[in-house]
Formats: C-alpha cells, structure tokens, sequence
C-alpha cells in the first residue's frame, strides 16, 4: 500500500492476502515448536485432496470471479484503491467480501492438507483482522460514497456468508 493513498480510496490498514500467509506461516512455525497432534488417521492424499478442494473451488468460484467483474467495471481489486461503483452480481450476490472468505478458506485448506490444528486456532484471528482492518474501512468509505445505494446493497447481501 501506498503511504500517500488517495483520498477517495478505503482506509484499509493491512495488505489482505498477507494476513492468511501470515495465520498459515505462524501456524506452521507453532506446530514445529509445539505440535498438536490429532488423532486421525488420514491418508496424505486424502489430505491433499479435502484441502485442495477447500483452498481451489472458492479461488476460481469467489475471487477470481470477483476479480473479472471488478475488471469488466475498470476497477482494482485493490481495496486501497478507488472504487467507482457497487459490483453486486455474481458472488457478491452471496457476499459482500467474496475476496476474504476465500482467504479464510484458504487458512483452513491448508490446515487439513498439514493436519495443522494451529493454522485452524489462527483462522479466526485471520478473519477478525480481515473484519477490523479491511473491510470495516471499505464499508465505511463505501457507504460515504455510495450512501443509500450501498445501504440498500448491505441489507441485500451479509458481509460474509
């Protein structure tokens, strides 16, 4: 993010994707210092597949969908960057924040594919720093902008499922 951010632009206060990199990176630092083993016996590739599910279907079902509609409006999907107008098709029919429940999604794929119960204990924290520092600002700048066609929107479609 850029410190000299526009004016007309989300206040946000983290880069969203590092906050799951960063739920999945301490997970794994925990779980090689204090591991929690879990009592299931489960195949490698039944792992590999339940959590590829888990992180893939939402990537091309919720964000990369998200992203083109952005891109059909000329938009970033950048939430610090300007928004011009309310994309409520697709899978902002479901959600307001298609973008971060992937990501939350993708905390917890990756906790089954490792087995790694620390990156599930840090997903809600992923979700909750997602909630406070990103899409509270959106919402707020949003709702500044765009005023009673975005609340109309917010009452249409939950902020997250």
């Amino acid at each position: 993010m850029d410190s000299k951010q526009p004016k007309d632009a989300a206040a946000v206060k983290v880069i969203p994707p590092l906050v799951p990199l960063g739920a999945i990176l301490i997970g794994v630092l925990l779980n090689s210092l204090w591991r929690i083993d879990l009592e299931l016996e489960v195949s490698s590739a039944a792992r590999y597949w339940v959590g590829g599910l888990i992180i893939f279907v939402p990537l091309f079902g919720l964000s990369l969908w998200a992203v083109v509609l952005f891109r059909r409006t000329d938009q970033s999907a950048k939430p610090w960057e300007p928004t011009s107008q309310i994309v409520d098709s697709g899978p902002f029919r479901l959600t307001r924040n298609p973008m971060y429940v992937q990501m939350i999604l993708i905390c917890i794929g990756f906790a089954v594919i490792f087995m790694n119960v620390w990156i599930l204990l840090l997903t809600p924290l992923c979700a909750w720093i997602l909630q406070r520092f990103v899409v509270v600002p959106e919402e707020e700048y949003l709702e500044g902008k765009f005023g009673e066609v975005y609340l109309a929107c917010k009452s249409r479609v939950r902020r997250w499922l």
